[in-house]
C-alpha cells in the first residue's frame, strides 16, 4: 500500500490514482452507487466520468440524466480536486456549491466534470469547474463554483486503525 505522505512529486503519477480509489473511492458512496470513475488528477485540478445509466434519467420522454446526479458528480470531483491540492486524505465539508445547468444532457452520452481549485487559504478551498457531454461536441451542460472547509469534523476516508475500532465498537 502506498503511504500519501511519501509520494512527493509522484503525486500525480498512476501511484497517486491507485490511492486515490483505493482511499477516497471505494469508500465513497458516489463511486459504488453512482459508478463515478476517476478521469484524471492533477496540480489543483480533477475530473471525473458519471458513465450514463437509464437509472438516472430524470426525463424519459428525453432520455435526459436528472440534475441532482450531476450534482453529486460535480461536488465529488470538486471534494476528489481540494484533496488532491492540500495533498492529503482529510475530511473537508462544501460551504457552498452553486451549479447552473446550460442544457440537458443526452441519451447514451456519458458525462464528465472537471474542476480546479483556483484559490486556497488555511481553512477554505474556492473550485470552478464544469461538466460537459463526452460526445464529438463536448457541450457543457452544467458550470460548478463552490467552497469547502479544510480539515472538519466529518468522515475520514483513511482507514481507522484497529485500535480506534475498538474504542468505538467498530463504528
Amino acid at each position: 500500500m502506498f503511504k500519501f505522505e511519501k509520494l512527493g512529486d509522484k503525486m500525480f503519477d498512476q501511484s497517486f490514482i491507485e490511492l486515490a480509489v483505493n482511499k477516497f473511492a471505494k469508500r465513497h458512496p458516489g463511486f459504488k452507487d453512482l459508478d463515478f470513475k476517476i478521469e484524471s488528477i492533477g496540480d489543483s485540478k480533477a475530473s471525473m466520468r458519471l458513465p450514463y445509466s437509464q437509472k438516472f434519467v430524470g426525463d424519459p420522454t428525453t432520455g435526459s440524466l436528472h440534475g441532482g446526479v450531476i450534482t453529486t458528480l460535480l461536488d465529488t470531483v470538486c471534494g476528489m480536486c481540494v484533496m488532491t491540492t492540500v495533498r492529503k486524505f482529510s475530511p473537508i465539508a462544501t460551504i457552498d456549491l452553486r451549479v447552473d445547468y446550460l442544457r440537458p444532457t443526452k441519451p447514451d452520452v456519458d458525462v464528465i466534470a472537471s474542476v480546479e481549485c483556483y484559490h486556497l487559504t488555511k481553512s477554505v478551498a474556492f473550485l470552478r469547474g464544469y461538466a460537459y457531454l463526452d460526445d464529438e461536441g463536448k457541450e457543457e451542460v452544467a458550470h460548478v463554483t463552490g467552497s469547502f472547509m479544510l480539515n472538519t469534523k466529518g468522515p475520514s476516508f483513511a482507514p481507522t486503525s484497529r485500535f480506534s475500532s475498538l474504542l468505538t465498537g467498530g463504528k
